[in-house]
């Protein structure tokens, strides 16, 4: 797999996860899953909060693990092995989700899901940012 390969039906399916996934921790703990925000915020939780902070973010490996042991077809991608664009991707994506106020999934699927105006317009930078990206790495710069 190439990543541009349409794939409608395991998006929908990975979508509707997502969704039900939000909406049961936003229905059973009343917390937004936004990841950026539970991830920093597991380094100094409030009381009774560190045990489904850990859970979800084990969740998150863990999900991908299992999909890729049940379904080795839909995770068969391909990461740059270099070391320092991880660590710069990492870096600017972690930059991002603070001077954001939250990554996309805060923003995207819950944030939009509650009609929040700033996650709208979050989401719409978010969007706009990644298709500029996406074209000068493909485009300009000469990447696959």
């Amino acid at each position: 797999m190439n990543g541009t390969e349409f794939t409608p039906l395991a998006g929908l399916a990975g979508g509707l996860l997502i969704g039900l996934a939000s909406a049961a921790l936003l229905l059973v703990n009343g917390r937004i899953a936004g990841v950026s925000g539970i991830l920093g915020r597991s380094f100094f939780p409030d009381s009774g909060d560190f045990g489904w902070r850990i859970a979800f973010l084990a969740g998150l490996p863990l999900g991908a693990w299992i999909t890729g042991q049940l379904a080795p077809a839909t995770t068969a991608l391909a990461i740059t092995p270099s070391l320092p664009l991880l660590v710069a991707a990492g870096l600017l994506v972690g930059v991002g989700t603070q001077v954001g106020s939250g990554c996309t999934s805060g923003h995207g699927v819950c944030g939009i899901g509650r009609g929040s105006p700033r996650s709208i317009a979050a989401t719409a930078i978010f969007m706009a940012t990644a298709i500029a990206t996406t074209f000068v790495a493909r485009h300009l710069v000469g990447g696959a």
